[in-house]
Formats: C-alpha cells, structure tokens, sequence
C-alpha cells in the first residue's frame, strides 16, 4: 500500500509542550485492537468479566507495585476498553532506578565458570510518564492473555490499538464528571460510542 498523506498521517494526541510525569490526575482509555470484546460482557447494567477481564483487571491493580509515584483512582473494564484515572505523585525520595545488575563475563572467565558481577549504582530519579505506564499495563495484560491462547492452540492477534486516550483531570467538577462517566460506562453500554 503506498503512503497517502490523507490516510497515514497521524495527527498529534499529546498537549503540546506538556509533561505527562509531572504530578496531576489522568483519564486514560485503552481500546482493544478492532474493538473486539475479549473481556467480558454487560448483563444488566454490570460488567461480568472473563478470564482475559480478570487479566485486564490485575494487571491494573499492580500499576503501584512497579510505579512507586501511581495511585489508582475510578476503573472500569468494559467488553472491548478500560477505563481509568492515574494519580501521578511527586516521585518518593529513594525512588527512581533500581540497581541493575551486570555480570562481566570474558571469554576466559566462561571458561573457568568464574562469572563475576558488578552493580550499576544509578541515582538518577526519572518520574515515569503516563506512556511509560500505559505502555506497561498493556505490555502486561497482553503476554498474561497470550499465556492463555497458546495453551488452548489459538491465535490471540493483536490485543491492544496503537495508542491510548488521555485527558488531563484539572479541576473538582472534571474530575466528577469523568468519575461518573467511567462508574455509569456498563449502564450506558448500549450507546456506547466505543462499542
């Protein structure tokens, strides 16, 4: 398929200019890819989930183990997206890089089975970005879903769209609004635009 201008170029989802580490509240929605229901289903106004919506769940629960600075607010899994709003505080003092450990081996020292380690002492505090944890949600419950498919002989396909939404939470009355919009999602199912 050759390039059109018209159909690839990809318009720009980010405010310009903003720092999506910085603390504040963030609305995030994640489409699964050709909006395929793979977790679940709405039955009387309630989401039931499966086994790939327990996934998608999980995996949104341990957000605070792997990022020290996210605190989870209002979720919704729906059929074929999730809902959610990330808190993004100060990074703790302390936190940043984990040691990673290198192991220096020669080819004389594989010889001999005498591998030693070094550690990479970095201090650098690096707040993640709102990508970097949408990036690793979707990272996660993909491969736990995959798991599950390759068990069972089949092809998953792709799980997750390119890209995710996100708005900026600013301010009390936003931040109800959007609260109620992700609490009353399965009620509303029906007119779902994401359906």
């Amino acid at each position: 398929m050759a390039y059109n201008p018209a159909k690839h170029n990809r318009r720009r989802i980010r405010l310009k200019g903003y720092n999506y580490s910085q603390a504040g509240l963030y609305f995030i929605t994640i489409c699964c890819q050709d909006r395929i229901c793979r977790f679940g289903h709405i039955d009387n106004s309630e989401m039931t989930l499966n086994e790939y919506g327990k996934i998608a769940n999980n995996g949104w629960s341990k957000l605070p183990e792997r990022f020290p600075n996210v605190e989870l607010d209002v979720f919704q899994i729906m059929p074929n997206h999730i809902h959610g709003i990330i808190i993004l505080n100060e990074m703790p003092v302390g936190a940043g890089f984990t040691p990673v450990q290198i192991i220096n081996n020669t080819p004389a020292q594989n010889k001999t089975d005498n591998a030693t380690t070094d550690f990479n002492r970095a201090t650098a505090r690096v707040a993640p970005t709102v990508s970097d944890i949408v990036g690793a949600y979707k990272s996660l419950v993909a491969n736990e879903c995959l798991k599950i498919f390759k068990m069972n002989n089949e092809t998953m396909g792709k799980l997750w769209q390119r890209n995710y939404w996100e708005h900026i939470i600013r301010n009390e009355q936003s931040y109800r609004n959007i609260s109620e919009y992700i609490i009353n999602n399965p009620a509303n199912w029906i007119s779902d635009t994401l359906k």
